[in-house]
């Protein structure tokens, strides 16, 4: 079996999909790994430390394409790196990929060339939860609230404000909308720096756990800046009016985020105010949320500045491979020694947890929310239809 990485193609998109130690991990578990050349730069990775780990190198992806059986990447691939995907048939792409939020075209090229696909985001774990997700939702929700502080500043048209604690006057306020691992870590980045934080969450349970947890960590003299509580049409239109920094981060796993902030809204808060919608690789939670760059990050509409860039941790990528390499590791060993087939096969027999990560699969969508946000029912099929 042999596992392949590529260079990043995304807008100042610095991650790379194996650091150096998981091609050394890979490399003594039997398996053969090849890395493009330079690959890693971004990351602070040379090529001479992938050879040392053991990995071949080569120049060009199509190369890569052509010898593996397991590519593993950060990012969907781009139109540019479309036609790797047509000479990829019945192979395995093990990446992000939030289909849901990116035209049919790629979905029908993984679909039509038997690619099984699997997405980290929706991966699950025997609890239930997202693991290959979780490490770069906290890494975002970190940024959200510093690119959030760089935004409220005059030279952005911001409304010339910090996030900290500043003695004898208000702290900002800032609104957090979900409370998953995005927004829990943006309300306490905000919250420990000295902003008022309100953090609304549709799930009662989790606004209990989140009060609970956020004293706990801030501490007696923080601990009051951070609230959680379930919307209403009151509480929720008199903090949007109120904050300097709306953080959107609503996920529901494979699918379009549902739009939880209106125009109406957007219109309500104070001119300056800056909005950064974590959810825009699944469509945006926000109305107005449009995909920008790390090249063009912000934009204006009714005076409020939007931030929409859709792999901020791709500029933190040291520090984003290696939470990204030690999360997909395990999983990716798995894969590469027992082959996709068995893998999923053996999943569907018992908890089917990590099923829940194929999105394609010898021909059909197999994620039934990805072929319902594109409307490709008709190329929808259960995944238990094809392994039995």
């Amino acid at each position: 079996m042999v596992i392949g990485t590529i260079k990043e193609i995304k807008d100042n998109e610095n991650r790379v999909g194996l650091t150096p130690y998981g091609v050394k991990e890979l490399v003594d578990a039997g398996l053969e790994v090849i890395v493009q050349e330079t690959a890693g730069i971004g990351s602070g990775f040379s090529d001479s430390e992938y050879v040392e780990c053991g990995a071949r190198m080569m120049r060009t992806p199509e190369d890569i394409v052509k010898e593996c059986d397991v590519l593993v990447k950060v990012k969907e691939p781009l139109p540019r790196e479309y036609n790797l995907m047509e000479q990829f048939e019945g192979k395995t792409l093990f990446t992000y990929l939030h289909l849901s939020g990116v035209d049919k075209r790629l979905t029908k090229i993984l679909a039509h060339n038997n690619i099984t696909a699997i997405a980290y985001e929706t991966v699950q774990d025997d609890q239930g939860k997202l693991p290959l997700l979780a490490p770069m939702s906290e890494v975002a929700g970190i940024l959200a609230v510093q690119y959030g502080a760089e935004y409220m500043q005059k030279k952005w048209g911001g409304r010339g404000l910090t996030l900290g604690k500043i003695t004898g006057i208000p702290s900002s306020r800032v609104v957090v909308v979900g409370g998953g691992y995005v927004g829990a870590t943006a309300a306490r980045t905000a919250a420990g720096m000295g902003s008022r934080v309100k953090l609304f969450d549709i799930n009662q349970e989790v606004c209990d756990r989140l009060n609970e947890e956020m004293k706990a960590y801030l501490g007696p003299n923080l601990g009051e800046n951070f609230e959680a509580l379930t919307p209403n049409e009151e509480n929720f239109d008199i903090a949007l009016k109120e904050c300097n920094l709306l953080v959107g981060a609503v996920l529901i796993a494979g699918t379009r985020a549902p739009v939880v902030v209106n125009e109406e809204q957007i219109k309500s808060m104070k001119d300056g105010s800056v909005i950064v919608d974590v959810s825009i690789d699944q469509g945006g939670c926000i109305w107005g949320a449009r995909c920008s760059s790390h090249s063009e990050p912000v934009y204006e509409i009714y005076n409020k500045i939007f931030c929409c860039i859709p792999n901020m941790p791709g500029q933190v990528s040291r520090q984003s491979t290696m939470a990204l390499t030690a999360a997909t590791l395990p999983y990716l060993v798995k894969i590469a020694k027992q082959g996709a087939d068995a893998v999923i096969k053996e999943s569907l027999e018992g908890d089917g947890r990590f099923a829940q990560g194929l999105n394609a699969y010898k021909g059909f969508i197999t994620y039934k929310s990805v072929a319902e946000d594109l409307g490709m029912m008709d190329e929808y099929k259960d995944l238990k239809e094809l392994v039995e």
